[in-house]
């Protein structure tokens, strides 16, 4: 692919950078971008930029906030007995969506992947026994994607957590083996949250 302008290659660069977007996409998308009022790319540089800048990570379960803490773990409502572990911050949009789980989240930022060089001490399973630790907790519920390395992580956390006296469940298998936890439609997610299981039980499935 030639390009008659350095800068419209070095835009359709950068966009293409992005996951699932191919040059030809980017393209588009850069020609879209010059066709709009200039105030329209000034908004979105904008908002791109505050975003970078200036967002957290919550202190309490790791999903992202504009506070230090995000306006789930700041709800004295939810169930503080339950915690719920999720891969990243999709999976509690994705979980929140079903409106069916009351309680509060912990983000791992990952999952265990010898392949990709991703160990346990890249996740965030230090805060989660500080967590368990804290003894308000009575269940923990492993919520990862149907996957080779979810389920390495889901074993993991329960040979790290079976020490405490929690219940370790994990959510039911209504979803297909392989598929992400954040393209799951609703009906089948909020199904395998209500109906978790022991995680021993999954273990001799």
């Amino acid at each position: 692919m030639e390009f008659s302008s350095q800068l419209l290659e070095k835009a359709v660069d950068e966009i293409a950078q992005l996951p699932g977007i191919g040059r030809r996409s980017a393209l588009r998308l850069a020609l879209h971008l010059l066709k709009q009022p200039e105030s329209h790319t000034q908004r979105l540089a904008t908002a791109l930029t505050n975003f970078r800048d200036n967002i957290n990570y919550c202190e309490q379960c790791h999903n992202l906030s504009d506070a230090p803490r995000c306006d789930i773990c700041s709800n004295p409502a939810r169930d503080e007995t339950l915690l719920c572990v999720v891969e990243d911050i999709r999976d509690v949009m994705a979980i929140e969506a079903t409106g069916q789980f009351k309680g509060y989240y912990h983000v791992l930022g990952g999952l265990i992947s010898p392949m990709d060089g991703v160990g346990p001490q890249n996740l965030t399973l230090d805060s989660l026994i500080s967590k368990i630790e804290s003894g308000t907790i009575a269940e923990v519920i492993f919520a990862l994607s149907a996957t080779m390395e979810a389920d390495t992580t889901n074993f993991y956390m329960f040979k790290l957590l079976s020490k405490f006296s929690v219940r370790l469940s994990t959510i039911a298998r209504g979803i297909a083996v392989g598929e992400e936890l954040e393209y799951t439609d609703e009906v089948t997610l909020a199904r395998s949250i209500n109906t978790r299981l022991p995680y021993e039980k999954s273990i001799r499935q």
